[in-house]
């Protein structure tokens, strides 16, 4: 049998949610979702159509819309969008079993179409066609639709021929992807190419999917290593991945990762409090999660683009979730690594090699009761947060002057929680 896949889409999601709740139609309206607080250098996360008709592109900065056109500024509230698209997701389960959707994101969604294509007795258009209007009778959020004959092509459907037809869906199988994308370009526009693929591609004189589908295995190889077997694959439209294997798919090693842009220059002690926060928040969720770590990484990146970024990775003797501990091994890599004169905009932190407490050996050189005191504590402190609020209860660091956690608390997804 045939197999058929969906990826539907929600138009200029936020934008489009922002018009909905203010009774307005984004194919009429000038608005754009941004911080306006954070200066005309924010970014807008999302443009309605009748902006992106205007010649403004999505993603874009305040101050790279033109002067002429007037629009409105919405300020993003990411509480509503999930709430939105948790709502639209019970549409899709209207259709089809939990088993046969795979969220790509919050306004993106593949769906497995092949088994219901007999019960519904509908074609694979004809359901895309009947989620779309049953999503817009809704909530008034025109939708897009990709189908494919597997993940790859719904995707490359959605993103690439949707957009040109009036019913706004895309259709591909191997045969008319060769046909009509082969000579597509820029790269760029397919599912997983990147600008630095495209120009690792370039360097070797390819310039589209049929270069792909035809270049030397082995140049492909050198270049990509083992991610040229995706390439070559997704260049003839295959694709052996299904949302089955996906569901069961689990990582063999696991990192929590957390990272923000500062509003403005730090100093180096501005910037230290600030990793201290995060690790802060970091180890709370370890602990919240019953999770450790025993390789901790650091990212700083600074206000000059001409000053490579530093940091580095440092391994610890025990697996820990402690604050104590961790902020103790971060700081040390920061103090190291960091320039002590050039301003400081990035911070990154990541939590490598995470494991479940239940499987770690205990340290001897530590004293565990001091251990477990301190865990038990950051418990309470956390239990306290979910049930009060997130600033309920707040180290003295946090009420410092550049300290950022009790702003960050508010937001999610590092935007507005509105």
């Amino acid at each position: 049998m045939q197999s058929y896949f969906l990826c539907i889409d929600l138009k200029t999601f936020y934008a489009s949610v922002e018009c909905v709740e203010r009774g307005l139609d984004p194919f009429n309206t000038n608005l754009v979702v941004a911080d306006s607080s954070r200066g005309n250098g924010a970014i807008c996360l999302a443009v309605t159509p009748k902006m992106k008709m205007l010649g403004v592109k999505n993603r874009c900065r305040i101050y790279e819309i033109p002067k002429n056109i007037k629009y409105i500024i919405a300020l993003p509230r990411m509480k509503k969008y999930i709430e939105y698209s948790a709502n639209i997701y019970e549409i899709y389960l209207k259709y089809f079993s939990e088993e046969d959707i795979h969220v790509y994101s919050i306004d993106e969604a593949f769906m497995d179409v092949t088994k219901y294509l007999k019960l519904y007795k509908l074609d694979p258009e004809e359901i895309a066609q009947k989620i779309m209007k049953d999503i817009f009778k809704n909530y008034g959020i025109t939708a897009t639709a990709g189908i494919g004959t597997n993940m790859y092509l719904a995707k490359v459907a959605l993103d690439i021929t949707a957009k040109h037809n009036s019913n706004n869906i895309g259709y591909l199988d191997e045969e008319k992807y060769k046909r009509e994308l082969w000579h597509h370009k820029p790269l760029i526009d397919f599912w997983q190419i990147g600008r630095g693929i495209e120009r690792r591609l370039n360097k070797l004189m390819i310039y589209d999917m049929y270069d792909v589908a035809h270049a030397e295995p082995k140049k492909l190889y050198k270049e990509f290593g083992v991610n040229a077997e995706y390439l070559m694959d997704h260049a003839w439209g295959k694709e052996s991945c299904s949302i089955e294997d996906i569901k069961k798919y689990k990582p063999q090693a696991r990192c929590i990762t957390n990272s923000q842009i500062l509003f403005e220059d730090y100093s180096f002690e501005k910037a230290r409090l600030v990793l201290k926060e995060m690790v802060e928040l970091g180890s709370l969720r370890l602990i919240e999660e019953n999770l450790s770590t025993n390789t901790v990484k650091l990212y700083i990146g600074y206000s000059k683009d001409k000053i490579p970024a530093s940091g580095g990775t440092e391994k610890i003797k025990n697996y820990t979730n402690v604050y104590s501990e961790l902020v103790e091994t971060f700081l040390r890599i920061y103090d190291r690594t960091t320039n002590r004169n050039v301003g400081i905009r990035r911070i990154g932190i990541s939590f490598e090699n995470v494991d479940e407490v239940d499987y770690v050996q205990m340290s001897l050189f530590k004293n565990q009761e001091e251990i477990d005191k301190e865990r038990k504590l950051e418990l309470v402190i956390n239990e306290i947060k979910n049930k009060m609020g997130k600033n309920t209860i707040l180290r003295g660091m946090n009420l410092e002057q550049g300290a950022t956690t009790m702003v960050r608390n508010k937001l999610i997804g590092g935007h507005n929680g509105g």
